[in-house]
């Protein structure tokens, strides 16, 4: 299935039975006169994929109700559901996603979600291309973080997030001064975010509890922040940032 190139590049003649990709189809992707049923078809024949394959994959996309309907009826999350179809066809070992949450409903999210989960399990190299952070940190188990053509991280999503975020204590207290005077002595850090309100480093909730109590300080709030991978990663590609909102011209 695999030749050598002009540059020593590999060509891959059945390159659904190697690497499929899924992005959302579009007027330049398709006819959108043809099936559902139809365009899997051709996919399947030019890869020499059994026809017995398109039914099977429209069955798992949740589109076998809809195989004989035209493409350019289909909304946005059933063109992203055919897309994913048509990836899965030759069963490859590698898949690529680009933005496949785009126009999926919440349910068709979690499917999405359990799907890569199971591609995942069973072996396979499932990499997505995705600006939603939020779904990303329920998803991935590893990130590549890439910024003006620039390798900017490449590990996994547990490390990127300890290590790109600030990490801290939120405190709230009607004497926010007598805690910060105790903190500093303990040799923490308080930035302030209102009168009442600051985020700590350097000690963990416990021993901020046990100084506080030692004290007599009230207070009101006392939480562990849990960085999410958004923040982590805006933290990290803030000097990658090609277009800024509202930047000077």
């Amino acid at each position: 299935m695999t030749g050598e190139g002009a540059q020593g590049f590999k060509i891959i003649s059945l390159p659904l039975w190697c690497v499929s990709r899924s992005h959302p189809l579009d007027a330049q992707d398709v006819h959108g006169g043809r099936s559902a049923q139809a365009h899997l078809s051709a996919l399947a024949r030019s890869n020499r994929i059994p026809l017995t394959r398109v039914d099977e994959v429209l069955q798992e996309v949740g589109l076998a109700k809809a195989a004989a309907r035209r493409i350019g009826g289909f909304s946005l999350g059933m063109k992203q559901r055919l897309g994913i179809a048509g990836a899965l066809l030759g069963d490859p070992p590698v898949l690529l996603f680009d933005e496949p949450l785009n126009g999926l409903d919440p349910e068709g999210v979690l499917w999405v979600r359990g799907l890569f989960r199971r591609l995942a399990s069973e072996g396979r190299t499932v990499f997505v291309s995705s600006h939603m952070m939020a779904e990303m940190e329920h998803t991935a188990d590893r990130l590549i973080v890439i910024g003006q053509g620039r390798l900017i991280a490449d590990q996994s999503l547990e490390d990127f997030s300890d290590r790109n975020a600030s990490l801290g204590v939120t405190v709230h207290t009607p004497d926010l001064a007598a805690l910060e005077a105790v903190l500093i002595a303990e040799g923490a850090s308080v930035r302030r975010e209102s009168d009442q309100a600051g985020r700590v480093t350097g000690l963990t909730a416990a021993r901020i509890g046990e100084l506080s109590h030692r004290h007599r300080i009230v207070l009101h709030e006392l939480a562990t922040h849990t960085p999410s991978l958004e923040s982590a990663f805006m933290s990290l590609t803030a000097d990658s940032v090609e277009y800024l909102a509202g930047e000077a011209r």
